[in-house]
């Protein structure tokens, strides 16, 4: 294992894959399987200090597909391949006072493995910043090893929570600024994808302080109305809320938003999020620029915690290192940043064949205004 450590914002990691924050961190039991089967961190469900309680119906279900049919769809069906999951599910229900013991139990379980709490509070008042203090200091004084901020929850109802804060980078900038008051641990910034300009919001994030950006949470999305029914495929009492579309679909979607942040802050550290269920997809992530990756769906459908997801991604990192002849993931990470460029940059054919505007057939002439006979 000592071949696949990492070193990501002062930590020491013997793998760099860890289980997100997400439904199969939400118990102390799965969190000591998980790094029972090999991950080299954990992220805890998001903790907070308000009352959360969820709908009532189903929290997460996994959109399909089949190679013969367009068809997305929830609903089972005979060889049909996962497309994405979907969930509605908000931030831990459990109390900070469940959550304390249990994080102090986790570490002394497995004190060579890297716990990282993850909070959330409002931003609309000092009372609300001293609520983000009170979790950092909670957690870390009972061995939480990082604080990864919550800046990035698609369906929170409170404008001053979630990813309505991760939208403005000047209260990203104060909430980081609060948490980095107290924190005597690595805090991560987790954005949201759901921005025009991820690199003005992970801007905020850096000058409040943050030593680290997770990205991307999942994608603000609906579920499929059912054709025959006309009701969505996942609803309580016919109704259904904005929710999180994660899995395959946003691979290719978060590695966009990804690079974004590594070149516009190539000397930062970045956690990538968003599709990787084996090393391949993992691979795209440290040849852009990230240090570590965090999983999420494919665990879900893997025993809960990813047994053969982490051992597949384990295989894989070695297998590829070898075949490279790499000997550790800083001689690989960045490697094809730069071969992202402006559309403009990328080489056209030579002659007439090309033309970028309205001169050609097959492209609508620029038309000239009728003028208007005052």
């Amino acid at each position: 294992m000592g071949r696949l450590a990492v070193s990501f914002t002062g930590l020491r990691f013997e793998n760099p894959f860890l289980l997100s924050s997400a439904p199969p961190t939400e118990s102390e039991q799965n969190i000591l399987r998980a790094f029972d089967v090999g991950w080299g961190g954990v992220v805890t469900k998001t903790i907070g200090l308000h009352p959360v309680v969820n709908v009532a119906g189903p929290k997460t279900k996994f959109f399909r597909t089949t190679p013969d049919s367009t068809q997305i769809s929830m609903k089972k069906r005979s060889g049909a391949a996962l497309h994405s999951s979907w969930n509605w599910e908000l931030i831990s229900d459990k109390t900070l006072d469940w959550w304390v013991p249990r994080i102090g139990r986790i570490k002394k379980a497995h004190p060579a493995r890297v716990l990282v709490a993850s909070i959330m509070a409002g931003s609309g008042s000092d009372a609300e910043l001293g609520h983000w203090q009170t979790l950092a200091r909670a957690c870390q004084d009972e061995g939480a090893d990082a604080i990864e901020m919550n800046l990035s929850c698609p369906h929170m109802d409170r404008p001053d929570m979630g990813s309505n804060i991760g939208k403005d980078a000047e209260l990203i900038a104060i909430v980081c600024r609060a948490v980095k008051e107290v924190a005597r641990v690595p805090v991560w910034a987790k954005l949201t994808p759901s921005t025009t300009d991820v690199v003005v919001e992970a801007r905020g994030a850096f000058l409040g302080g943050a030593d680290a950006i997770s990205s991307s949470n999942t994608f603000p999305s609906l579920p499929l109305i059912d054709p025959e029914t006309l009701e969505f495929e996942m609803n309580v009492d016919g109704l259904v809320s904005s929710g999180g579309l994660g899995g395959p679909a946003i691979l290719p979607l978060s590695l966009a938003k990804m690079v974004q942040l590594t070149q516009a802050f190539p000397d930062k550290s970045f956690s990538g999020i968003g599709g990787i269920a084996e090393f391949s997809h993992a691979l795209n992530y440290f040849l852009l620029g990230c240090g570590t990756v965090q999983v999420c769906t494919a665990a879900m459908l893997d025993h809960a915690v990813g047994p053969n997801v982490v051992k597949r991604l384990l295989t894989g990192m070695t297998e590829t290192m070898d075949r490279h002849g790499w000997k550790t993931l800083d001689e690989f990470i960045g490697l094809r940043r730069a071969r992202i460029v402006a559309h403009s940059q990328i080489r056209r054919p030579k002659g007439e064949s090309y033309h970028g505007g309205y001169e050609t057939e097959g492209y609508a002439a620029v038309e000239t205004p009728a003028r208007i006979e005052s």
